[in-house]
């Protein structure tokens, strides 16, 4: 019925820093395997970040619940004090945005997030931070400005007063880390792998195409390396796909490439992105090793009405 189609999901993409261990990605993953009212989508895992991106879906209710015991599962089987990646992190748990669909309203996802965050700094005694639309203070803190200087540099902003967590201890647990816990709209996570092993490359074609040097709008870029393949990476967060493309972003590192003589490997998609950011031929034209997931196929596919 019209009333079932416009059930109120609530899209959930929790970052843990766990991408080496397949074992213990899927018992990550297997909390919200068959639990009441969420709905597992995808799960993407990379040993070089040492990272694997889980998306899910929950009903209302569900949200908070199931958010702590993905966390309480993350704690007991990541150890940060053993981990080490590409991608920066300050978290087991890194990072938890959610994101309203369909008829969820913005403002009880804020309250889910609050909940999520308050309930994680008690179970977990760790630092959280809230960012994004769920954001306490004003600015509200970035992704990039929490994670800058990894562990130790948040560990000593803690210790001076420079940072104040929203939630928990003003320090860090040093097997757990911190968490961040957001609202934010759909943000869509691609790589450009290059047919180079130069991360200097890679960092010197962020630099160019990123929003904050007056690059492409909406676009964060990082340049990092990709150990298991031998390959370096311009790793990108496209935070409003109707302003900057999947394929303008993929057509600006190849411009910003040609002329250092370097070509493009393969480009990849982190998790699922909105049928609307899809377009025809794209795993051709953006050198796709996989097909790209739609939320909304997956969505309809475990019963999300």
């Amino acid at each position: 019925t019209s009333g079932e189609s416009l059930r109120p999901w609530i899209e959930a993409v929790p970052n843990v820093s766990e991408g080496r261990d397949e074992t213990a990605v899927g018992n990550l993953a297997n909390t919200f395997t068959d639990a009441p009212g969420a709905r597992l989508l995808d799960v993407h895992i990379d040993p070089s970040h040492h990272r694997s991106v889980l998306t899910a879906v929950f009903l209302p209710e569900a949200v908070v619940e199931q958010s702590v015991r993905l966390a309480e599962e993350a704690w007991r089987r990541i150890d940060l004090r053993r981990h080490d990646g590409e991608h920066p992190r300050i978290g087991a748990l890194d990072v938890l945005p959610l994101v309203p669909l369909r008829a969820t309203d913005r403002d009880d996802a804020v309250r889910f997030a609050r909940a999520i965050g308050e309930r994680l700094a008690e179970h977990g005694n760790i630092p959280v931070f809230l960012y994004g639309h769920a954001a306490l203070s004003d600015p509200a803190p970035s992704l990039a400005g929490l994670r800058r200087g990894g562990l130790p540099g948040l560990a000593t902003r803690l210790a001076n007063g420079e940072l104040t967590p929203d939630f928990g201890p003003a320090r860090l647990d040093p097997k757990a880390g911190a968490t961040v816990v957001g609202v934010r709209d759909f943000l869509i996570a691609y790589n450009v792998a290059l047919d180079t092993n130069d991360v200097r490359v890679a960092a010197a074609i962020a630099r160019e195409i990123r929003a904050s040097s007056g690059g492409l709008p909406a676009l964060q870029a990082l340049g990092l390396s990709l150990h298991h393949r031998k390959l370096a990476q311009v790793s990108m967060n496209l935070i409003d796909f109707r302003k900057t493309s999947i394929e303008d972003a993929y057509r600006a590192v190849v411009n910003v490439a040609a002329p250092l003589g370097v070509a493009v490997h393969h480009s990849e998609i982190v998790g699922l992105i909105p049928r609307a950011a899809a377009f025809t031929n794209m795993e051709k034209i953006l050198k796709l090793e996989r097909a790209p997931g739609i939320l909304e196929e997956r969505m309809e596919a475990r019963g999300c009405t």
